[in-house]
């Protein structure tokens, strides 16, 4: 019974220190990608960006918080992400 706990102790500390395995890193384009998805859902009304759609159908355009001066500021483009912007969304995962 104590070298089968001591085996799993050990199996177990393994297996946590091992990278996930199928994890795949995600590139920089779905990082940038998830990074605007988390700043759209953060996002209280419907025009968060030119692309989005107001509860009538239509294109938000130039009625966006996007395209608003002062207020809220979502990201809704990649070319909004820099390179830093990136890094940090990594270092918040733990890779």
């Amino acid at each position: 019974m104590g070298k089968m706990r001591i085996g799993i102790l050990v199996g177990v500390g393994l297996i946590l220190s091992m990278p996930a395995i199928g994890k795949e890193a995600l590139t920089d384009a779905q990082v940038r990608q998830q990074i605007i998805r988390e700043s759209l859902s953060s996002y209280p009304g419907n025009c968060a960006c030119p692309y989005s759609t107001m509860s009538n159908g239509r294109s938000c355009g130039g009625r966006s918080a996007y395209s608003k001066p002062g207020g809220r500021s979502p990201i809704c483009y990649d070319r909004d992400i820099n390179d830093a912007q990136v890094q940090a969304f990594r270092k918040r995962l733990g890779g």
